[in-house]
């Protein structure tokens, strides 16, 4: 906690942490403006609305599928810093763009024809801006920071992504829609402002050429990151992990609605409840490791996950409650014989991925020379957009086939094993390891 506390008045790491959090703050207030209003007031079927928050998901993530290959070489050819002030400028533009989206849909102009796809235009681009920002938030701590303070930084990055959330994702329903329209780009200004004071983290390569065909680019990109068993076991575990994240993310406003019975506030209080364990959960690791980059605690977070997400469905299954009149609101939820054991149950089992996955994060960038740490995030974030697509795709068709929100939660279950088995060969290989990167 003192290394966690140092690093927060250091130059070298508060404007990066800053401009990450902002960064996640507005993706995360843009989307659930977006996907709640749509949710609540355009449509009016769980079908449906399961069907647009799983598209929602894919069109935000696609992008890191297409241009994650290019980034990470991008972020291991040129200075970091500058990168970021070039990202964090086109973020003004695109919530500019966003904010019109959003105006438009809540008057009513056009909305199946100009608003809602001007809406997803937006939040296509906004997954742009975060495939090339994404390599760039971890890659460059090993190069700004001591090699004990990796993990520490790392969890510090993590956790400030989740309080991120958890203020984006309030704020995104409980802000009227106008208000949000301002807030996106007055968010996107000051992270462009902020961003300016991150120190310059030049290439460490002689390296210049970018390779620019995607396809080739990304096969590369996957031999690289297969490579190197590690770096292999971190990403594919990871990688299941976000699954995991997606199918729960696609389910947790459908699944507030339809089945807790409850309005649009309620869904973001689960969403932040999820966002507040992952935070937590980022930030015990590092005390439990004492800033040893270690996966020995990793297979059995993921198991913990599990046996939370169990519990967490028989919950919803007992659930079995009908409103007086509307929704529920917060406070109607809160006095439910239920409610506070269910949110607890969620906050256990993001504390639990949060344990988790912060670990292999620090993997990424310290089991490779630091000039491929670019390239080494740019790989995880490849594969483990095309499992979140995947399982995007996945939670939004398991509604179309007819099968209960509450059972879609089990789908996840599987993804805890596969997980925890790679967990354990990557803690198998720690002993075995060559000497570290420097």
């Amino acid at each position: 906690m003192t290394t966690s506390t140092n690093l927060m008045r250091q130059r070298r790491f508060l404007p990066l942490f800053l401009t990450q959090l902002l960064n996640a703050l507005n993706d995360n207030l843009y989307k659930n403006a977006m996907v709640l209003f749509v949710v609540y007031q355009v449509y009016d079927s769980p079908e449906t609305e399961t069907f647009i928050s799983g598209i929602a998901t894919a069109v935000f993530v696609l992008p890191f599928v297409l241009f994650s290959a290019t980034s990470g070489q991008l972020a291991d050819m040129r200075d970091k810093a500058k990168i970021i002030r070039w990202i964090k400028l086109a973020e003004i533009i695109i919530m500019s763009v966003g904010a019109v989206g959003l105006v438009m849909a809540a008057r009513g102009v056009s909305i199946e024809t100009l608003a809602i796809p001007l809406l997803f235009v937006a939040l296509f681009a906004m997954g742009v801006h975060s495939t090339f920002f994404g390599p760039i938030k971890y890659a460059i701590l090993p190069q700004h920071l001591e090699k004990d303070e990796v993990l520490a930084g790392t969890g510090l990055v993590e956790a400030g992504t989740y309080v991120a959330i958890l203020v984006g994702m309030m704020l995104g329903g409980a802000l009227p829609i106008m208000a949000s329209t301002i807030a996106v780009v007055a968010i996107a200004l000051v992270g462009y402002m902020i961003c300016r004071w991150v120190p310059p983290a030049p290439p460490q390569t002689t390296e210049t050429t970018v390779d620019w065909n995607p396809i080739r680019a990304s096969r590369s990109l996957i031999a690289f990151s297969m490579g190197n068993p590690e770096l292999r076991y971190s990403v594919l575990a990871i990688s299941f992990f976000w699954t995991i994240a997606a199918i729960l993310s696609v389910q947790f406003i459908p699944l507030a609605k339809n089945v807790l019975l409850a309005d649009k506030q309620v869904a973001a209080v689960m969403l932040v409840a999820f966002s507040a364990g992952i935070a937590i959960g980022s930030v015990s690791i590092n005390a439990l490791l004492k800033g040893d980059i270690s996966a020995r605690y990793s297979a059995a977070s993921v198991l913990a996950l599990g046996g939370f997400l169990i519990s967490f469905y028989l919950l919803c299954r007992i659930w079995n409650l009908t409103p007086a009149a509307d929704l529920f609101t917060v406070g109607e939820f809160m006095v439910q014989p239920l409610a506070l054991a269910l949110l607890a149950n969620l906050v256990l089992i993001a504390v639990a991925g949060g344990m988790f996955v912060v670990p292999l994060y620090a993997f990424l960038t310290t089991r490779v020379e630091k000039h491929e740490a670019s390239r080494s995030v740019a790989a995880n974030n490849f594969i483990s957009s095309v499992f979140m697509v995947v399982g995007a795709g996945v939670a939004g068709g398991l509604g179309f086939l007819g099968i209960p929100l509450q059972e879609q939660l089990l789908a996840s279950l599987i993804l805890c094993l596969f997980s925890a088995q790679l967990a354990r060969r990557l803690h198998a290989l720690e002993h075995q390891r060559e000497p570290e990167f420097g």
